[in-house]
């Protein structure tokens, strides 16, 4: 894909002079990134279109001229005029490039700021949301003191030569431990049958709750572990990118450092000095191709960083769903429930916070939006509504 087509539709600038329209949302900091970008490309172009035209005008009318010339004297003043057109045409191109380059230059890095800071912030979400103490705690139904309580009540009244103990490591399995409860409890000879259907109507809720959510749970939590992992691997890419992003302008401070130190305007101040030195090495005869070499330099890293988004945008999409499928899971327990009463609260605050995740993955962490309906005139260069 040609450089100028990816980094339209990685920046998504739109008038006349792009030809392309962001998805504007004024809460949206990447969009108000794009905003700015589109804004500032059409005053570049506003600024160069009629220096540019006024000399292509006069070009062609010196081409004119050239054609009805007899003299040679004359002929060569034309020429030399022509080539002087020519020579200015070019430098006004050049300065309109370096103009652009830098600006989408600049804008990328903010968009890189932007997504480092969700990045770390889905990384502390992830990390808040559940742990694995919790989950255990939740779907685990020797954790709740009414089960123990049922246990104890079976060890102090079940006969030594009838019963039998568990070991910890069938004791801490939840099946073993509920299959052994109520065995004990039913086969118990101490009890009468009025007790024991009472100590049952004590732990049913609880042995429903955990025994219907224990799968549950857990899917939510490994698969909250892997987003997590997988948030690890977007930050050190984002890192990797940055790096890859200034290491043409000679700026070797990492993402986690310059964000640190609060370092960007040293970060802009390499690259003016890069684009200053474009100017001046344009100017030095036999230095096009250098110019030319230094400016794809400056312009391929925006190839990466576009990559990059469709790969947030990826995991963002992933992450949405994985969410909206936990909320399907917490909800089918809750509608089925005839226990309301007596689910723990953590459950409730789970549901809460899966809810709440959902907003953020729909807002704060949500997909770069960049409407490609223009793409055509974004490939050739021309507006729709030129």
């Amino acid at each position: 894909m040609k450089w100028f087509s990816i980094v339209i539709l990685f920046l998504g600038i739109s008038g006349t002079a792009c030809g392309f329209t962001p998805v504007i949302d004024p809460h949206d900091e990447l969009n108000t990134v794009l905003t700015e970008l589109q804004e500032a490309c059409q005053k570049i172009a506003d600024k160069y279109t009629y220096p540019q035209q006024r000399l292509w005008d006069e070009l062609n009318d010196v081409s004119v001229m050239l054609r009805h010339a007899k003299p040679v004297e004359e002929r060569l003043e034309i020429l030399i005029r022509k080539d002087e057109i020519r020579e200015e045409l070019t430098r006004l191109m050049q300065n309109q490039q370096f103009e652009l380059s830098r600006i989408r230059y600049l804008k990328g890095i903010e968009i890189i700021k932007i997504l480092y800071e969700k990045s770390i912030s889905l990384d502390h979400h992830f990390s808040s949301v559940i742990t694995f103490n919790e989950i255990n705690s939740l779907s685990n139904p020797n954790s709740y003191k009414e089960f123990e309580s049922i246990k104890n009540y079976i060890r102090s009244n079940s006969s030594k030569k009838s019963g039998f103990a568990l070991s910890k490591v069938l004791e801490d399995n939840i099946y073993t431990s509920v299959f052994h409860t109520f065995i004990s409890l039913f086969t118990s000879t101490q009890s009468t049958k009025a007790e024991k259907e009472k100590n049952l109507n004590q732990i049913e809720c609880i042995l429903d709750f955990t025994l219907s959510m224990h799968n549950d749970l857990n899917t939510i939590y490994f698969e909250t572990a892997f987003l997590k992992k997988n948030n690890d691997k977007i930050l050190d890419r984002l890192k990797n990118l940055f790096n890859g992003y200034t290491e043409p302008i000679n700026y070797y401070t990492s993402l986690e450092q310059c964000r640190n130190r609060d370092d960007w305007d040293a970060l802009k101040g390499k690259l003016d000095d890069y684009i200053e030195n474009l100017k001046v090495s344009s100017a030095v005869p036999g230095q096009s191709f250098n110019v030319h070499r230094k400016t794809i330099d400056l312009e391929f890293p925006i190839d990466q960083l576009l990559q990059f988004i469709n790969e947030y945008n990826s995991f963002i999409d992933q992450g949405t769903k994985f969410y909206e499928k936990f909320n399907i899971m917490l909800e089918s327990y809750d509608s089925k429930s005839r226990c309301h009463d007596q689910i723990p609260y953590q459950f409730s605050a789970l549901k809460s916070s899966i809810q709440t995740s959902i907003e953020k993955f729909n807002t704060a962490y949500r997909p770069v939006e960049v409407n490609g309906s223009k793409m055509k005139e974004v490939l050739y260069g021309v507006s729709a509504f030129d």
